[in-house]
């Protein structure tokens, strides 16, 4: 089964999402799953996990809503609060809904880098374990050494981190990125998504070319075992379409043995999020 490890819904106005910025103009409009079917089908994907776009329990519980209405979507990374006094009965309410799979928090988008290693975070995390919950991280390479050290906090936990941290691909530079997410892949608890990256590149000129390098430092670090699949739709299309980014990811990874391919086109998906 091949597994999209990493797309979004939403249903668009400007108060909701001001991350979508003018500039990204293909992004302000609807995307609901008549349209990601559309597009999963073209390029062969059995299912998805989709992941939150806004952080409050209406958007989490729409997307359980959604889910428990589309078999096809086999999981949801909600965003719950886990800062809040009571985070626990939050925690425990929406886990009983048995597609919730993880949980994610717009780190990149604080104003304090270290924000991961509050203790008020960190004690929501600890809460995660009880109900079988992963946890998504989504940081830019700055983040890196601090994420490191929260990791090393929540050894039993296990986390996913989205678009390979968001290394400098326009710029070309690849350190202190390449050393940082090879030290946070000794951690054998965290998994890697191969999405989100094109983004982070030249959104109209660029090629698998400027992309490898990347891709080939997460594949070492990593392994096919802990890689898995995302597109980021539809944040993708800021930079290309879903089947070009799927057939991308599809030949850097066509030398590897068929096990290989397997796991990081849906296997690693379906362990890391219990599908």
């Amino acid at each position: 089964m091949k597994i999209d490890a990493h797309q979004h819904f939403w249903s668009y106005n400007p108060g909701e999402y001001g991350w979508i910025g003018p500039s990204a103009q293909v992004l302000r409009r609807d995307f609901l799953p008549v349209d990601l079917q559309r597009v999963t089908a073209s390029a062969n994907i059995q299912g998805v996990v989709t992941v939150q776009a806004r952080q409050n329990l209406e958007e989490t519980n729409w997307l359980l809503e959604l889910a428990h209405w589309h078999a096809w979507i086999r999981g949801v990374v909600g965003w719950l609060p886990l800062t809040a006094p009571d985070a626990a009965a939050h925690i425990a309410t929406a886990a009983a809904h048995p597609k919730l799979k993880a949980v994610r928090h717009v780190l990149q988008d604080e104003s304090d880098d270290h924000y991961l290693l509050r203790e008020d975070f960190n004690r929501g995390i600890r809460l995660l374990g009880r109900h079988n919950l992963a946890y998504d991280l989504l940081i830019f390479e700055r983040h890196l050494p601090q994420t490191i050290t929260f990791v090393d906090q929540h050894p039993n936990q296990i986390f996913v981190l989205d678009h390979l941290a968001k290394p400098r691909i326009k710029e070309r530079i690849q350190e202190p990125w390449r050393k940082l997410i090879t030290d946070l892949a000794a951690r054998p608890n965290v998994y890697c998504k191969l999405s989100g990256i094109i983004t982070e590149a030249d959104h109209q000129h660029w090629t698998p070319a400027d992309l490898h390098p990347y891709l080939q430092t997460a594949l070492n670090a990593f392994g096919p075992r802990r890689l898995m699949f995302g597109s980021d739709w539809p944040v993708c299309l800021l930079a290309g379409d879903y089947l070009r980014w799927t057939r991308t990811v599809e030949d850097f990874i066509a030398p590897l043995a068929p096990a290989e391919r397997n796991r990081i086109m849906g296997e690693t998906a379906i362990e890391a999020y219990r599908l």
